[in-house]
């Protein structure tokens, strides 16, 4: 029987490859919905930092799965914006992740605000749709996303400014 902490680290691994999945494949299907999929990647992005928590580097090889199964199961075009985007945007993330110092939280959110700048150029670049309003649709509901993520990891440390645990 698998400890508790194989199952956590297999979940892990199995949701953030199925949301690569899903936001790479659903945006190939629906880009009618980028402000969705730009909400989800912000939580990807930060799912990803979970994952390395688990995973520690190894997580690049579940960044490789996901992209591999996104570029199989979308749209061509798209797809290859799609993965290309997010296998630069992730490394980022990584290297980010990586290479601060800081806690669990703040690792999150500095990783999330570094990629999703990245995440969205390169994919609109690719995939011929670059504007400013997309650009800012996509990085401000990515940053939403990662922000709600890293605040919701701070409060439940207990590391929230001001706060003190109640008697």
């Amino acid at each position: 029987m698998p400890s508790p902490r194989h199952l956590d680290a297999a979940t892990t691994a199995l949701a953030y490859i199925a949301c690569v999945v899903l936001v790479n494949v659903g945006f190939s299907h629906h880009p009618d919905l980028d402000w969705f999929w730009s909400l989800l990647v912000g939580g990807v992005l930060a799912l990803r930092d979970l994952a390395q928590r688990r995973w520690g580097h190894a997580v690049l090889l579940l960044i490789l799965i996901g992209a591999g199964l996104s570029f199989r199961l979308g749209a061509p075009a798209v797809a290859l914006a799609s993965v290309t985007a997010f296998l630069i945007s992730e490394t980022v993330d990584w290297l980010v992740y990586s290479t601060t110092r800081s806690p669990f939280s703040k690792r999150v959110w500095w990783s999330v605000l570094c990629s999703a700048p990245v995440d969205t150029s390169v994919f609109l670049a690719m995939a011929g749709l670059w504007s400013w309003p997309l650009f800012t649709i996509g990085v401000g509901s990515k940053i939403l996303a990662g922000g709600l993520i890293s605040l919701s990891l701070r409060a439940r440390s207990g590391a929230v400014i001001g706060t003190r645990p109640r008697p």
